[in-house]
């Protein structure tokens, strides 16, 4: 297995505990921290796919900013910028105003289109390269 194939899973991973809301007491800050790791992770991977060593950060407009070195990024996907703030603000408790549910929905969105985009580049740039 690809180094960058062990980070999609775990972005995979990480995807599906997002949406994981089956029990009441589950907050929806932990989450969309899960939904803002499934994007974190899948654009490290993405970075890791085109040879790039990604920064060790959790804001996603860094690693975006690197990405936009190899591929041109759509707006839908830009908006994952947004989700940066659940991977530290709202892990803790504290002073932030409490997620709501259309929230955690634009999240795990968010997080979905992010990773679809991630394996569809890496598809087209595999084919790409395998023709070559």
């Amino acid at each position: 297995m690809e180094r960058y194939e062990s980070w999609l899973e775990r972005a995979e991973s990480s995807y599906e505990l997002s949406k994981a809301k089956i029990n009441p007491n589950i907050y929806f800050e932990d989450l969309c921290y899960q939904a803002q790791q499934a994007v974190e992770k899948s654009f490290k991977g993405l970075l890791i796919f085109f040879g790039k060593e990604p920064e060790f950060t959790h804001n996603i407009g860094i690693l975006l900013k690197e990405i936009a070195k190899y591929t041109e990024i759509p707006d839908n996907i830009t908006e994952s910028i947004n989700l940066t703030n659940f991977a530290v603000q709202t892990r803790y408790p504290g002073e932030y105003t409490r997620v709501t549910k259309e929230e955690f929905e634009y999240a795990t969105k968010v997080a979905k289109d992010s990773l679809d985009w991630v394996r569809k580049i890496i598809k087209e740039k595999s084919v790409t390269e395998g023709e070559l």
